[in-house]
């Protein structure tokens, strides 16, 4: 039987069927060949055994190019499936059936969950899913954080906190955010250079931002008074300190990720967490306007120790061993080519998701601050998911290219069935969400937290772009795209700022993520069909 031929039918548990088309069957198209209802219907009609030629098709879970198969026969398990396809009599075609829009969706969901197991199996959405856990476990820990810090901590302290961790993650992610394409896409190819790799991206990323950070604190008086307190000797070498162990333990997820062992990453946020929370309520007394920055670096820094023991002690010795003999280890040359295209592409969109809530903490007091970092942190909770399963996307593209396309199709999918229902409870219960924390974070911020889960949604197709073009290496478009985004969003925040208040940064990066998904959608249809353009198909063939 050949491969397009092949049946995939599975039960609940992945278990393959015994080969018949019946209940809960599915085929996949063959690589560049689509099989519509009416070609299918032509071949149950060819295949005789007194089967009627009418389509049995009925669409399940909305998806192109799978569909579910019924006929006269019974399912496996020996019952007849419902509906009226079940019920019709032989030798005549089923009544027509349109399900509502409700039916539908419920089939999607119902698809999703019967296609988890082998899923789990893929190392594409294995890797995807486990980063997109990673952030509903962050998501959900970080909500009884701050509302522990609201109830603990008063609303200035709260605003100024949040302006030094914004600072601190600024500086941290200077180098390390250029570094995460650079490490997904290497590290399934560095072989026996594995751990090098990543232990000298640790190093130059922790450099780098210390050093900025340090010039940071020289001109301290010109960012407002949101920052004076890490004035002195020994708040701002812990501040200093801070930024080197942000710098590691935002490469180390990464990491993580390219070894194929995402798995472990919400392991690590759940700890992390945990142990956050129970610090912050621990320092409310002692410490009662440092006590939240301190609660969030201490469980980092110590959250090091383990992770990079299983990664340098565990997982990149049995890498090496696994990919010695089939990868060829990549040049500093090629990963210097990489970064000089892709860096300035990452240090835009630092600019995005650090250096905008910066920019407002100099231009707020301090309790505006508090409403629009809460709003903002929620909303880029959402905006990580997108990113994450682009991450995964550019681990198995480095992996294999010639499955690209059917990767990014099969991403693109989940991505949109996950981050879309997240986005619309977020934008409907944004002022309930929000009032949790007091009543003014749903008054204020409610505004903003809706407008970036709006913009959540053209952000799905940019990260599934720009990983494709990760994984083909293509950093010149790669900076082209997040240069021009990242311009787009900086100068609407400033301009919109002293019209619309906190609400710019919102407007901004709805306005901007739509315009951006409109001018690289063409490109992007062609990458998901498996025709990418000349110049594509040509550096992927040099890079190979």
């Amino acid at each position: 039987m050949s491969p397009e031929h092949e049946p995939h039918d599975r039960g609940p548990h992945g278990e393959i069927g015994h080969g018949e088309i019946g209940y809960g069957a599915a085929t996949r198209a063959a690589p560049g060949r689509r099989r519509c209802g009416r070609d299918a219907a032509r071949a149950v009609g060819r295949s005789g055994a007194g089967r009627p030629s009418a389509s049995p098709y009925i669409e399940s879970g909305g998806e192109r190019g799978m569909t579910t198969l019924t006929g006269e026969g019974r399912p496996p398990n020996g019952s007849r499936p419902d509906g009226p396809a079940a019920s019709a009599p032989a030798g005549t075609a089923p009544p027509a059936h349109r399900p509502d829009r409700a039916a539908r969706r419920q089939g999607r969901f119902a698809a999703l969950l019967d296609r988890l197991p082998g899923d789990l199996r893929d190392p594409l959405f294995l890797n995807g899913y486990a980063l997109m856990v990673n952030t509903g476990i962050t998501a959900v820990l970080g909500m009884g954080y701050w509302l522990l810090a609201t109830q603990y901590y008063s609303p200035a302290d709260f605003g100024r906190n949040q302006a030094v961790i914004t600072a601190m993650r600024l500086f941290a992610s200077l180098t390390a955010l250029g570094l995460t394409g650079a490490l997904a896409r290497y590290i399934p190819q560095a072989g026996r250079r594995t751990g090098g790799l990543i232990a000298r991206s640790y190093l130059i990323a922790s450099l780098t931002a210390v050093t900025a950070a340090f010039c940071f604190l020289l001109t301290l008086p010109i960012w407002g008074p949101n920052f004076s307190s890490l004035a002195g000797f020994g708040p701002g070498l812990f501040f200093l300190a801070s930024v080197a162990v942000w710098s590691v333990f935002t490469l180390q997820d990464v990491a993580l990720a390219g070894l194929r062992k995402a798995t472990w990453v919400p392991i690590n946020s759940l700890c992390f967490g945990l142990v956050k929370m129970a610090l912050l309520v621990a320092l409310a007394s002692s410490l009662p306007h440092e006590g939240i920055f301190v609660s969030w670096v201490v469980p980092t820094a110590i959250a090091l120790i383990p992770i990079n023991y299983l990664i340098f002690g565990v997982l990149v010795p049995r890498h090496v061993k696994r990919t010695k003999d089939v990868t060829k280890p990549p040049r500093l040359r090629e990963i210097g080519r990489f970064l000089a295209g892709d860096y300035p592409g990452s240090f835009s969109i630092l600019a995005i998701v650090y250096f905008v809530p910066v920019y407002v903490a100099s231009q707020v007091d301090d309790v505006t601050l508090g409403y629009f970092a809460m709003a903002h942190t929620l909303g880029c909770m959402i905006e990580t998911l997108a990113m994450n399963m682009a991450v995964s996307l550019t681990v198995e593209g480095s992996f294999d290219r010639s499955q690209l396309a059917a990767n990014c199709r099969r991403a693109l999918r989940r991505a949109f069935l996950i981050i879309g229902p997240i986005a619309l409870v977020t934008f409907v219960g944004a002022p309930l969400i929000l009032a949790v924390f007091g009543p003014g974070y749903g008054e204020h911020g409610a505004p903003l937290l809706r407008l970036m889960a709006l913009a959540v949604l053209p952000r799905v197709l940019i990260e599934i772009h720009l990983s494709a073009l990760r994984a083909l290496g293509e950093a010149r478009r790669l900076a082209v795209i997040q240069v021009g985004l990242a311009v787009l969003v900086l100068s609407g925040s400033i301009a919109l700022l002293p019209v619309t208040g906190i609400t710019a940064v919102g407007y901004a990066l709805l306005f901007s993520e739509l315009l951006v998904a409109a001018l690289i959608f063409k490109r992007l249809r062609a990458i998901l069909g498996g025709t990418p353009d000349v110049a594509i198909s040509r550096r992927a063939a040099e890079t190979a």
